[in-house]
């Protein structure tokens, strides 16, 4: 049921694609967000069901019965929307409710790349590249000052998230001239919750196996935006699953000729203000378990004197720092409020 905005003082938001496991992060976190109300959710696979009926732990908390995702229903019912739809399947309805005067964080693929040729390489042609140059990255520690005026921001991917994040400290210094290799190790969830044979339970656990060794998807998120940092060096991107359920820890390695990059100068600088980083240095590295549930990022690094190379570790949470958190964190941005509002929580360390 669509809450009337007469009724409440809060700020009217729609999820779309609310059951996936994207989806359902977003309604855990915005259950509990002081100034948002779900206004519209919607489901293509349980419209017309509660949201308790499908996740009996949002009883009491989410109990709004899923929709269809119709554009005109979904203006009329929410100010900002958040759509956890698939690639492909988001661009033209975020495009039709852009055009009717909503804002949108987009969390697929679909408007991340800012070319439309590089994205016709890797997803298909574009259904609405007229917003591509418009959409803001929503990453909030490179394009924060961009992402409270946006019509749109694309959310970030999380591989790309965990992998900038280690990265872009050392590129804006001018420290990467060559390939630099992200190996990127992620949780079952990241590929969504349709059912798929790899995924099954025998196949994944007590296994580690890399994938998309001709190309991830993903790779060109990096680059762009390492590009745009001041490094045309490739990337070497090498994903791995792993037998848990959520939470990316990549290891990156960045070969560089000459000086020793001042690695700790370099990250304090980037990130010592930043809310939702944690600067582990050369201490205990990060791990999965310290971000899981949460938005936070936690970053390591040494410094491999023979071999010339910088060695960064992040650990994000791919629900949260990775998709639904920091999702959260740019309507913050959006609604002008504390970033840390409703994302406080600490790790499910157990």
């Amino acid at each position: 049921m669509a809450i009337s905005r007469a009724t409440s003082t809060r700020v009217p938001v729609a999820v779309l694609g609310a059951t996936g496991y994207t989806g359902v992060e977003l309604l855990r976190l915005l259950a509990g967000h002081p100034a948002i109300e779900l206004a519209f959710l919607s489901s293509e696979q349980y419209r017309e069901r509660s949201v308790a009926e499908i996740y009996p732990f949002l009883r009491g908390a989410v109990e709004a019965t899923l929709q269809a995702p119709e554009p005109a229903a979904i203006a009329a019912a929410a100010d900002i929307v958040l759509s956890a739809l698939p690639h492909g399947a988001a661009a033209p309805l975020v495009a039709d409710v852009v055009r009717r005067g909503r804002r949108v964080i987009d969390l697929s693929a679909d408007f991340r790349l800012h070319d439309a040729r590089v994205y016709a390489r890797w997803y298909g042609e574009h259904p609405a590249p007229d917003l591509l140059a418009e959409a803001v990255y929503g990453l909030p520690e490179i394009h924060r000052a961009r992402i409270p005026g946006a019509r749109l921001v694309a959310a970030p991917g999380c591989y790309p998230t965990g992998a900038l994040l280690g990265l872009l400290p050392l590129a804006r210094a001018g420290f990467i001239r060559e390939a630099v290799v992200v190996d990127a190790k992620s949780g079952t969830t990241g590929a969504g919750r349709g059912a798929k044979v790899e995924q099954l339970f025998a196949e994944v656990n007590e296994n580690v196996r890399p994938y998309a060794l001709a190309g991830h998807r993903h790779r060109p998120e990096i680059e762009q935006e390492l590009h745009a940092a001041g490094t045309m060096a490739p990337v070497v991107f090498v994903p791995h699953l792993l037998p848990v359920s959520r939470g990316i820890l990549s290891t990156i390695y960045v070969r560089v000729n000459g000086k020793r990059p001042p690695l700790a100068e370099l990250f304090t600088e980037a990130y010592a203000r930043e809310p939702f980083i944690v600067l582990r240095g050369e201490g205990t590295p990060p791990e999965l378990r310290e971000v899981r549930g949460t938005n936070r990022c936690a970053i390591g690094w040494y410094w491999d004197a023979p071999a010339e190379q910088a060695v960064v570790m992040t650990a994000i949470d791919n629900l949260g720092k990775g998709a639904a958190g920091q999702a959260v964190q740019c309507l913050n941005l959006l609604l002008g409020l504390p970033e840390t509002t409703g994302l406080e929580a600490p790790a499910l360390a157990v």
